[in-house]
């Protein structure tokens, strides 16, 4: 008998642990997106090596990100709405940060002791 975690409840089936029904599963455009350029990677290595532990693990990874995007389908959009937002300059017109600085000093301006 396998054990589930108790909070895992997926409120639809889940795809098959292959390309094709993982890639199906992908609703939101930048997954579908990073799948896609991933695969290409990931297929360059395998000819290169000859290896599909690498293949394996990008079915493994991809196939968890399916897993989530049919379980909270608005929760992958929010993800990527968040993540342009931080991408974005601030609203109180200060630049962000950039140049040679380290991150001791960035933190250093900011008051932060380590």
């Amino acid at each position: 008998m396998s054990a589930q975690p108790h909070e895992f409840t997926p409120e639809g089936s889940l795809p098959e642990k292959n390309l094709r029904a993982i890639r199906r599963a992908l609703v939101v455009p930048q997954d579908r997106d990073g799948f896609d350029a991933g695969l290409n990677v990931v297929l360059a290595e395998v000819r290169a090596s000859l290896d599909l532990g690498r293949l394996n693990e990008f079915i493994h990874t991809w196939w968890l990100v399916a897993c989530d995007s049919i379980k909270d389908q608005q929760g992958r959009r929010d993800l990527y709405e968040r993540a342009a937002r931080v991408q974005e300059p601030s609203d109180a017109g200060r630049p962000i940060p950039r140049g040679d600085k380290t991150w001791r000093q960035l933190l250093a301006d900011r008051g932060v002791e380590r």
